[in-house]
């Protein structure tokens, strides 16, 4: 798969966009030693950030943080896959200390890897995100557990930005984040209510 791109019905898709929603999961917003925030938290990748193959490294240790991950057709959530939002973390720690925006350390170049996507056909509170490191278990969320569900999100990002066709909205990360390790297989999972809706699978360099 080319840089920048997904695979959505089958085809590669460029998405215009990246929007990524930030402390969105109480636990994890506690394992980064952060304080929860009642507005909406957003962020964004440029297309250009999209790759398919999951580095360790980046200048520094790259930290990953999967997440369900939506396309966007008519302003509404019409696909899902899992995303890999990949984070450099001591960087990103410097930049919140100083009170400056995060795009260094979330916005560069092989930031985000995707499953393919597909329809959207189960209800959104039904979803959970998985993600295995060596066949062992190191993230699960599910929709309910989100400080701002999908439908406030969208709404959110409607007052923001006009929408696009084939933009893409990473709705933030469960606990459990940690660093990446050169060699191990991680595997990105998005279920309906225990079924397995798609999958990925990732070998770290």
């Amino acid at each position: 798969m080319a840089e920048g791109a997904v695979i959505w019905r089958g085809e590669r898709h460029c998405p215009p966009r990246v929007f990524c929603i930030g402390k969105n999961y109480a636990e994890h917003v506690k394992e980064l030693g952060d304080e929860s925030d009642d507005e909406l938290v957003v962020f964004m990748k440029p297309a250009e950030s999209i790759t398919d193959r999951l580095r360790s490294e980046a200048g520094e240790p790259l930290h990953y943080e999967g997440e369900i991950t939506f396309l966007l057709e008519g302003g509404e959530l019409t696909g899902v896959g899992f995303g890999f939002d990949l984070t450099k973390r001591k960087l990103q720690r410097h930049l919140k200390d100083r009170g400056l925006p995060w795009e260094l350390s979330k916005a560069f170049g092989g930031s985000a890897l995707f499953s393919k996507l597909v329809a959207l056909e189960v209800p959104v509170d039904s979803l959970e995100v998985v993600l295995e490191k060596d066949g062992k278990l190191i993230q699960h969320g599910k929709v309910p557990q989100m400080i701002h569900q999908p439908a406030a999100i969208l709404k959110g990002l409607k007052a923001f930005q006009d929408l696009k066709d084939g933009d893409l909205v990473m709705t933030g990360t469960p606990a459990g984040v940690g660093a990446l390790e050169s060699g191990s297989t991680y595997v990105g999972r998005i279920l309906s209510e225990g079924k397995e809706l798609i999958s990925a699978e990732w070998v770290c360099f």
